[in-house]
């Protein structure tokens, strides 16, 4: 397991910085494949080659035919596999720590141009970037070009993962047989081989299989999960940067009564002070008005 303590280490600084369905896939990576591989699959493909056994003492013929049958050990391709799948994450996470570093500094500076300037516009007058990944405490922000990392990440696991479960099954299929038929050079004809515990094995991939599938399943739903978060918050922006047509022209035939019935009301205290004087000159005008105003009515009418 000592081997293991490396990547388990690295791989774990990953939790903090992925989203819940990651944090289950890099449990799913620890307990069922690193934990299970070291412990028991190492112990039980120990006695693999030296327990491959040939009706025939040709020498060489039980060397060839084990190289047919097992172009590499499982144990060796699961290794293979589970480090495969696991470098997208630890490229992410350098990422990550890139990142959180270069605004750790900014952050640094921008305290230190706080102990001699009061303005807080100096800062954007100077070029600084505000940080917007990530926290003073650590913890960031999955968005922008981080969430794109992230995104690319899962793809190439997803790559990776299908095209480990199809390599496996070209190279020797998910069941081991008990007998393994071999007629290659230099034996002087079709030689019977046999395997140690062939049951057991099978058993153990089938295992290692189901983990793979499952490993799979859960980080094309991340993928699918994360575009459809980011669909709808691109939909929630456009939506509030959308301004409904309708708005302006209502607006302005409010603002078109409330001028026309100002004029009117104008108009009306006017003849009202024109009744109140005396003379015919006042009536007259009074009435010009009033005619006025009914003109006016009609107009609007």
């Amino acid at each position: 397991m000592g081997e293991w303590d490396l990547l388990s280490r690295l791989l774990d600084k990953v939790q903090s910085h992925s989203t819940v369905i990651g944090k289950v896939w890099l449990t799913v990576l620890f307990v069922f494949r690193i934990l299970v591989l070291s412990t028991a699959t190492e112990k039980v493909w120990g006695d693999e080659q030296s327990d491959f056994v040939c009706n025939i003492k040709q020498p060489g013929c039980e060397n060839v035919c084990y190289d047919h049958a097992f172009p590499i050990s499982h144990v060796r391709f699961w290794v293979l596999q589970i480090i495969s799948v696991a470098t997208p994450t630890l490229v992410y996470l350098g990422h990550v720590l890139h990142v959180i570093h270069m605004e750790r500094k900014v952050r640094e500076k921008i305290l230190k141009q706080a102990e001699l300037d009061d303005e807080a516009d100096l800062f954007l007058r100077k070029g600084y970037k505000i940080p917007k990944y990530s926290h003073s405490n650590g913890k960031i922000n999955l968005r922008g070009r981080l969430l794109r990392s992230y995104v690319l990440s899962l793809l190439a696991k997803i790559i990776l993962e299908l095209g480990f479960i199809v390599g496996q099954y070209f190279l020797y299929g998910f069941t081991l047989q008990a007998r393994y038929v071999c007629s290659m050079f230099p034996c002087p004809h079709q030689v019977d081989c046999f395997l140690s515990r062939p049951t057991e094995k099978s058993i153990f991939i089938w295992f290692m299989l189901v983990v793979a599938c499952i490993s799979l399943a859960l980080s094309v739903v991340e993928l699918l999960h994360l575009c459809m978060k980011a669909t709808g918050e691109c939909m929630a922006r456009r939506q509030d940067y959308t301004v409904t047509p309708v708005t302006p022209p209502l607006v302005e035939r409010k603002a078109f009564k409330n001028g026309e019935q100002m004029i009117q009301d104008h108009f009306k205290l006017e003849c009202k002070e024109c009744k109140g004087d005396t003379g015919g000159g006042g009536n007259r005008v009074a009435k010009g008005l009033s005619s006025e105003d009914n003109n006016m009515g009609e107009v609007h009418i």
